[in-house]
């Protein structure tokens, strides 16, 4: 069973951000590209009820199929189950799945950026750090071991008390509370990528 550890960061400066971790011993994984990402329910919500989902993220020509599913509830890291593969066209899976009765519940986009860091941490461990630019803000995800993460995240001077549990789809409902504005989908204006985000 494939399990998922991570924790999300708020960032105020994105730039400064990248800048520290590129020098640091970081390796770009994958260049600033748009992700498109589809998370599929029931119509009784019962993947919901069960705090599991399925997403299907399209970024370009490539696409992934992902089960997720309920976080342990303990502790300052997000870790559950994760089930993940690469799909031919995400486009095409998406409609395969809704023709099965699943339909989006919730659609999400961002900008995002990937490296892998090296930390000392039982030797030398690797933690994904992505760097995501959504329409409620910028964040730094890290995603490895739990003592990996805690090491990178000393590393660039980030306390524990700044881990974020939370998905995307509660920061963008607690972005509409705050605004008092009626929550849908968290999609860049007029439902297309934004080109003016800072690089």
């Amino acid at each position: 069973m494939a399990i998922e550890t991570e924790i999300k960061v708020r960032l105020s400066n994105l730039g400064a951000f990248r800048g520290q971790l590129q020098a640091m011993d970081s390796i770009l994984l994958s260049s600033r590209h748009f992700e498109d990402n589809f998370l599929l329910d029931f119509p009784d919500g019962r993947m919901h009820a069960r705090a599991s989902l399925i997403r299907i993220r399209i970024a370009g020509d490539k696409a992934w199929i992902t089960f997720k599913g309920p976080p342990r509830l303990e502790g300052v890291f997000k870790t559950r189950e994760e089930l993940e593969t690469a799909v031919g066209d995400g486009t095409l899976v998406l409609q395969i799945l809704e023709k099965l009765g699943l339909q989006v519940s919730f659609r999400y986009q961002k900008y995002r950026q990937e490296y892998a860091l090296s930390v000392r941490c039982n030797g030398r461990e690797k933690v994904l750090v992505s760097l995501d630019e959504t329409p409620v803000g910028c964040f730094a995800e890290f995603e490895g071991s739990e003592d990996a993460i805690r090491a990178a995240a000393a590393a660039m001077g980030l306390d524990e008390s700044k881990f974020l549990r939370t998905s995307y789809y509660s920061l963008y409902l607690q972005f509409c509370s705050e605004r008092g504005e009626f929550p849908s989908h968290m999609v860049f204006p007029v439902d297309e990528p934004a080109t003016n985000l800072p690089i």
